[in-house]
């Protein structure tokens, strides 16, 4: 039998080794202290600087005041609570949906609603670079898994054209893809998928983890911006990335929603989220509908137009994910520890989270940046990448 030692080594010799460290992100900057030295740091999911602001330090501290600080039981015995109920009213209204559940984190989200929604019988189908929580939930549903390439449409049709001679009457085909993909940070082609998705009769699962708060009049995620909210069935999220909390959610009809009740077995066997982050989260969505949140969403924009220019990077989508695709994994740990020699922090992400030979570094610009720390970060990537003036 194969020692945890010896498989150790193994991660080790293929520069995939992986390890905790000691960060301490800095009030009001974005700034950290990482093992103790003080950088610059390009790696949050915190688009919009909600996480440290002030309002949302206040609004839990108050809450926890309130409330406490835990549920004390999963939601189906005594663990849901006012501020639960009161959060799924605005995240469906938020929406424009019928009904919302909120879940402890966007992975138990996924993890919990897929396999409610097909089983045995059914099929899945997956964009390539759908993150882990979908293809992990897909994976324990027992359906049968295709997957497409990357926003290949032709192949999602010959795949949909297959499934429907697969399932019987009451089978379900469920086509599953994010708004905007994490690692690479590009849009899922919504439009395309829902047109298909309609066309055979499917139903279909849109992650909007980094589109809320970002896109749309009022933050509401990128199926809305482009008026596709009401045909997708079933609409995910986190509360942890531009909400700047923790937590994740899905909206749906009334039906599905009640189903994951009854069915979403992550949901139903575990202790539910603090009624005092419920509660902070109601501040969080009413900012990113209001004048501060369209304030800070402008921020954003102005600061990744800013790094774009700086990198003579062209023809992007408008994403804060700008990935440094770098090849193979001890590269890219070169050229983060070069980086952080130059006071910038972004980690090396490699496999499995990336395909093998993909390794990069996963820039993501927030709206608390700074100018003079784009333009700093710029030129350190300009003399270790060689990007064009």
């Amino acid at each position: 039998m194969r020692t945890p030692e010896e498989e150790l080594a193994e991660i080790r010799a293929s520069g995939l080794w992986r390890q905790v460290r000691s960060f301490d992100p800095i009030p009001g900057a974005m700034e950290c202290l990482l093992d103790g030295r003080r950088l610059v740091h390009w790696a949050s999911n915190d688009y919009l600087g909600l996480a440290n602001s002030e309002e949302l330090r206040t609004a839990f501290q108050e809450a926890v005041g309130k409330l406490g600080a835990g549920a004390g039981a999963s939601r189906l015995v005594v663990g849901t609570r006012p501020a639960h109920l009161a959060l799924e009213e605005e995240l469906a209204a938020f929406k424009g949906a019928e009904a919302a559940l909120t879940f402890s984190s966007g992975y138990v989200a996924a993890v919990s609603a897929i396999p409610a929604i097909v089983g045995k019988g059914d099929v899945i189908i997956l964009d390539k670079l759908c993150h882990a929580c979908l293809i992990d939930g897909a994976r324990l549903s027992g359906a049968t898994i295709r997957v497409f390439p990357h926003n290949d449409l032709e192949k999602l049709r010959s795949h949909l054209e297959w499934a429907r001679k697969q399932v019987d009457a009451k089978g379900r085909i469920l086509i599953a893809a994010e708004s905007v993909y994490s690692m690479d940070g590009d849009f899922g082609d919504l439009a395309g998928m829902v047109a298909l998705k309609e066309e055979a009769g499917a139903l279909m699962l849109v992650d909007e983890a980094h589109g809320v708060g970002l896109y749309g009049p009022h933050g509401e995620g990128r199926a809305d911006a482009l008026g596709l909210g009401d045909r997708i069935e079933l609409r995910m999220g986190t509360l942890s990335k531009a909400v700047g909390l923790a937590g994740g959610y899905l909206c749906a009809s009334r039906a599905w929603i009640d189903l994951l009740i009854n069915s979403g077995r992550g949901w139903i066997y575990s202790t539910a989220p603090p009624p005092a982050m419920a509660e902070t989260v109601r501040c969080a969505l009413r900012i990113i509908q209001g004048s501060e949140g369209e304030r800070r969403r402008g921020r954003l924009w102005e600061n990744v137009a800013a790094l774009d220019t700086a990198l003579g990077l062209t023809g992007l989508d408008l994403s804060p994910i700008r990935p440094v695709v770098v090849g193979q994994s001890e590269a890219a740990l070169a050229l983060s520890e070069d980086l952080r020699s130059r006071g910038h922090h972004v980690p090396a992400i490699r496999f499995p989270t990336v395909s093998k030979g993909t390794a990069r570094l996963r820039v993501s610009v927030s709206a608390d940046h700074s100018l003079e720390e784009i333009e700093s970060f710029a030129g350190a990537l300009r003399e270790l990448r060689h990007f064009s003036d």
